[in-house]
């Protein structure tokens, strides 16, 4: 497996009908695992990492997160599959697939010995393009998410990877 360790990568994820916008600017590694899928692993360190900004009116309101997250990214030309792991509260896994329905699910972490719940919603893939030969530059995701027959927002992902 070759790998590309501590490239710089800026992936952020925007709604286009909500005021919801999240950027990560962090290094990552880069494993090729086939001559066209690859793993992305980033460890995203505190506040400095991060800052999602919602819009309330005409105020901007920026919300830090001061916790450890790893994310792991599963990308090819056809499918993407997104994976965060917290020390504390949210989890989640995103499958995406051009024109398919894929799934999103989002669990929270409970260190008791009761049984945590998860949510799973679905999401429809509309775009994905990955640029880049022989390793992946860019990433561009624009997907749906529903619940049951409600959508919830149209998103787009975006991923650059400096070599």
């Amino acid at each position: 497996m070759l790998a590309h360790n501590r490239n710089t990568v800026y992936l952020s994820v925007l709604s286009t009908d909500l005021p919801l916008w999240h950027i990560i600017e962090s290094k990552a590694s880069l494993y090729q695992k086939d001559q066209d899928k690859f793993h992305l692993l980033l460890n995203q360190e505190h506040s400095q990492s991060s800052a999602s900004i919602m819009e309330n009116k005409d105020e901007a309101i920026k919300i830090n997160n001061p916790q450890s997250e790893l994310l792991w990214l599963e990308i090819s030309p056809y499918r993407v599959i997104m994976s965060m792991q917290s020390q504390e509260n949210l989890s989640y896994r995103h499958f995406w697939e051009k024109g398919v329905y894929g799934t999103s699910r989002y669990w929270l972490n409970d260190n008791s010995a009761k049984q945590s719940g998860s949510l799973r919603l679905r999401n429809f893939t509309r775009y994905l393009k990955l640029e880049g030969q022989p390793l992946p530059t860019s990433l561009q995701i624009e997907y749906e998410l529903w619940s049951a027959k409600l959508q919830l927002g149209s998103y787009v992902l975006h991923l650059d990877i400096d070599q």
